[in-house]
């Protein structure tokens, strides 16, 4: 995309995207369009508590990290004033952000991404903004793992300590809410 004979300071930039992209399981491409500075510092501050980065660069500066780092070519989405998002975690936790972000603020958009080699319209970043994160599918499994054994330990309990039950029934009938 560059001369060989490129700027040393285009080249620093360059390689610093490439970094990026390297390190990065996903690449999302977002049009920023109409945001105000504070705006803009906000998203980046909740992408930051979900792991991932947005970046601002140049188009053509975008397109050589992405063609060296051996991932499809985004160009369709390289259009307007478009930021990069990249992380070290799940692309969840980033479009998830991302996504509510742009329904408070009706900004930015999602255009296009990059996940495991795949190119992702908005329409599927959308949705896979509505996945669960690791950690709270995890949890979903444990307490379902965890059910039945809960079931047969207040069952021996009851059998065992007959009177523990009548107790926690009376408390709830004298304070509702403690029952809630």
């Amino acid at each position: 995309y560059f001369p060989t004979t490129m700027n040393p300071d285009k080249k620093v930039i360059i390689d610093g995207l490439l970094e990026k992209v390297n390190n990065s399981p996903y690449v999302l491409v977002v049009d920023y369009t109409g945001m105000t500075v504070p705006q803009f510092s906000e998203l980046r501050n909740r992408l930051g508590a979900a792991g991932a980065e947005c970046h601002v660069a140049k188009h053509p500066y975008m397109k050589s990290p992405l063609a060296e780092a051996g991932l499809p070519d985004i160009g369709e989405g390289l259009v307007g004033q478009t930021a990069f998002v990249t992380g070290d975690s799940e692309v969840f936790a980033a479009a998830k952000a991302i996504k509510n972000f742009e329904k408070e603020f009706k900004k930015p958009e999602l255009k296009v991404g990059i996940l495991d080699g795949a190119i992702l319209d908005a329409d599927k970043l959308k949705a896979i903004a509505d996945i669960p994160s690791r950690e709270a599918i995890l949890s979903q499994l444990l307490a379902t793992i965890l059910e039945p054994s809960t079931r047969i330990a207040r069952v021996i309990q009851k059998k065992f300590n007959p009177d523990a039950d009548s107790k926690s029934e009376e408390a709830a009938a004298e304070d509702p809410a403690a029952e809630a």
